[in-house]
């Protein structure tokens, strides 16, 4: 069959790819915007917490009552409200009941549900869950027509749009999320600070975020530390929506014996897991980052407890407290973007203002809307009122219509009671008229029909007449409060006020927990400066195995070395000291003798420690002196003088100094004595040439100049020396040799130079 003959598929269409992959995108990115990733700035709340505050109210999970397996309220929240994975609803949820990630938990859960030390919580099959006072606080109302109701995912049942919501959860308990294109971030804050926000924001509309200051302080991490974010910083961060704040750790000095002391911390930055930041303190004591911090212990059980001790007892606390700030995450910064949904539907970045305006605006649609469906509710009763009343003083004739008739409803409905009807609305000034004149309305009726027997008493009719009184007042209360403003917004600032004797400042958990303080800036101490000065002697083989061993030894002793190794290097230093590595590539490389392994076993290799390739060789390996020159040159004879400050390198990559081409390398590096002024190179070839130092410029960085001219070979040895002194070298019998006369070598720089001296090494090496 042609497939001209088969009919096109209804699903397909024709669009261009573009348009098609645009347009579906974009409803991804509405999607997630509106319904995942932002907040609503009325209840605080994202969909999913939504939905499982909501599932657990259905559930009857109240904070007084039992508690039911997590398994149960996630499969309920999968299944009626949240077509998403169970493992993603069940961590939201475990996270609202995380006091050490929530301020005020919504979930009160049993089991384990994680721990601060970045421990999972266990599988929802093991732990129970119900929710706290805080959460049902959110849900005050939702029986009476406070917000909007929609159909769930499958049309079977119906959820709420947004909670009433009692309290400002969106801050009190922070929230963030990415979302496409736009993120959130908020950090929880003081509920009892923010009531009292809410409260002049009520009695002064108007206010600005600068006033609002006075009331909310600043962040209330439920993990305490200190701010030290200055309050310029934090007053224009609240009024734009976007800034951080800086966060330290909160710590005590705590006396030892003999005049000792150590550091204990209290309270860690918010979202730092405990054991990473042990790890990371392990890390700077193992490196030698820190050299005055000589140990890390963990003796935390329910409270936060870390403890630092000192490298010796002359140790300031500031100082070593300082540079940990600076290298750890003892010291964090918590970004703010106060990008929430504003009614739901539209992202903005808010004010501090904007956002408990946003709430107290829900909290007056809340009030209106339950104040109409009260009024609606007692509308209702006192029809209902009516007709008792009325039965009551017709009585006997009520009993002989349902007893005798037939069909008593209609009976009743049909029978004109407008005479005892009038007596028993005299006393009232409202009352809802029977649809008829002297008639009973269907819903009076219904009520007479369904009266009990034994509340056919003269005591009961006292009591109904007692109520539709009551009703009646709190009818005209609630119509008053319907029809002007004032009446609205002080009934809202009564609602606060019990708000805050809940969850206040007197409640349990209410007391501000994070504090302030000021910087305290600490200036940066240089590294030798916290390292203790010992003497060391520095050992490094042939292979380029390094090691530090301790105190002063004798240079000439013998040493043990690996198999098939020997040694090359050696020399006296101390541990505030700085080697320096020169390498064949004209690459410089530092190490600190602080971090040099120990020298109890054969020490390290050089590559390990430097980013020093395999190939290169290492030229020289000798002990910095600051304010030292150097004087480097290449095999092709090219050379100059460097300061030794300029060569030391801040990374294990190196520095590269003297440049050169392939497969020229490095063949001379030597310091520069104070005095000298005079140089003398050598070549292959063994001519000797001796020039004046001045000749040779002093750079940073470069090919240099050229030493001496070779016709084969290149440069051997090069040194610089004082004239006046004569040149000294080793002959091949070890005896010291100077040749004092030198105007045979002496001529310009960039000579063949003659041959060297009868005893001159035959290596063509100086030393």
């Amino acid at each position: 069959m042609d497939e001209q003959d088969h009919p096109q598929d209804q699903r397909q269409s024709a669009e261009p790819l573009a348009r098609a992959i645009g347009t579906r995108y974009l409803q991804y990115a509405l999607s997630t915007i509106m319904h995942r990733a932002l907040p609503d700035a009325r209840d605080g709340l994202k969909p999913v917490h939504r939905r499982i505050l909501y599932a657990m109210r259905e559930l009857r999970l109240a904070s007084n009552g039992g508690f039911r397996k997590s398994a149960k309220i996630s499969g309920d929240v999968m299944g009626n409200y949240h077509p998403h994975g169970d493992s993603a609803i069940y961590d939201a949820m475990a996270r609202l009941a995380q006091d050490f990630v929530i301020r005020y938990p919504l979930v009160d859960g049993q089991g384990n549900f994680g721990n601060i030390d970045g421990d999972n919580p266990a599988a929802s099959r093991y732990t129970e869950a119900r929710m706290t006072a805080m959460a049902e606080a959110l849900m005050e109302g939702l029986d009476e027509d406070a917000v909007d109701f929609r159909d769930n995912y499958d049309g079977t049942l119906r959820e709420p749009e947004v909670l009433p919501a009692a309290v400002p959860n969106l801050l009190a308990n922070g929230s963030s999320g990415i979302a496409v294109g736009m993120a959130t971030n908020i950090p929880p804050h003081n509920l009892d600070e923010l009531l009292r926000a809410c409260e002049h924001l009520i009695k002064a509309p108007d206010a600005r975020d600068d006033t609002l200051l006075n009331f909310v302080r600043g962040p209330d991490f439920p993990t305490g530390g200190i701010i030290v974010e200055p309050p310029e910083s934090m007053a224009e961060t609240y009024r734009t929506g976007r800034g951080a704040f800086r966060l330290r750790a909160k710590w005590e000095v705590e006396e030892l014996s003999r005049g000792t002391w150590q550091i204990v911390v209290t309270e860690i930055p918010y979202q730092v897991q405990k054991s990473k930041l042990i790890e990371k303190l392990a890390e700077l004591i193992q490196t030698k980052k820190v050299p005055i911090l000589a140990d890390v212990r963990d003796e935390s059980a329910d409270d936060i407890r870390i403890v630092l001790e000192p490298r010796a007892k002359t140790v300031d606390a500031d100082v070593l407290m300082g540079t940990l700030f600076r290298q750890s995450d003892l010291e964090t910064r918590f970004s703010l973007n106060m990008n929430v949904l504003i009614d739901g539907r539209t992202p903005k970045v808010c004010s501090l203002k904007e956002v408990l305006r946003a709430f107290l605006d829900h909290r007056r649609d809340v009030l209106l809307r339950r104040s109409r469906h009260r009024l609606e509710k007692i509308d209702h009763r006192l029809e209902v009122l009516e007709g008792f009343i009325i039965a009551f003083l017709n009585l006997d004739r009520v009993i002989d219509i349902i007893r005798y008739d037939d069909d008593p409803k209609p009976a009743l409905m049909r029978e004109d009671w407008s005479r005892d009807f009038t007596r028993a609305t005299s006393e009232a000034d409202y009352v809802t008229p029977p649809p008829g004149e002297g008639e009973l309305s269907e819903v009076q009726t219904d009520a007479i029909l369904n009266m009990r027997l034994r509340s056919l008493r003269r005591l009961e009719e006292m009591e109904l007449i007692r109520e539709r009184d009551a009703l009646m007042e709190e009818r005209a209360g609630l119509e008053d409060l319907l029809a002007e403003d004032g009446l609205q917004w002080a009934r809202i600032t009564e609602e606060l006020r019990e708000t805050r004797k809940r969850f206040g400042a007197s409640a349990p958990n209410g007391a501000r927990l994070t504090e302030f303080a000021e910087a305290g800036e600490v200036e940066d101490v240089p590294l030798e400066a916290m390292i203790a000065r010992e003497p060391i002697t520095v050992v490094c083989s042939k292979m380029g195995w390094i090691r530090a061993m301790k105190g002063h030894t004798d240079l000439s002793a013998d040493l043990k070395f690996r198999d098939g190794d020997e040694g090359r290097f050696i020399f006296h230093a101390e541990t505030t000291d700085k080697i320096l590595i020169f390498g064949s590539t004209g690459r410089f490389y530092t190490l600190s003798a602080a971090n040099l392994p120990g020298g109890r076993g054969l020490g390290e290799p050089i590559r390990l420690m430097v980013d020093l390739p395999n190939e290169v060789e290492i030229v020289t390996l000798f002990l910095h002196r600051p304010g030292g020159k150097l004087l480097l040159a290449s095999g092709a004879g090219d050379g100059f003088v460097v300061p030794e400050d300029d060569v030391i390198a801040q990374t294990r990559s190196g520095k590269q100094v003297l440049n050169m081409r392939a497969p020229t390398t490095a063949q001379v590096c030597r310091p520069v004595a104070a005095g000298d002024d005079a140089v003398a190179v050598v070549g292959e070839n063994r001519k000797l040439l001796v020039f004046p130092l001045d000749d040779l410029p002093e750079m940073g960085r470069g090919k240099g100049v050229r030493l001496q001219k070779y016709k084969d070979g290149g440069l051997a040895d090069a040194r610089t020396f004082r004239l006046a002194d004569g040149l000294t070298w080793l002959d091949p019998a070890g005896r010291t040799r100077t040749e004092a006369a030198l105007e045979e070598w002496t001529a310009k720089r960039a000579s063949a130079g003659r041959m060297a001296p009868r005893g001159f090494p035959r290596d063509n090496r100086f030393t």
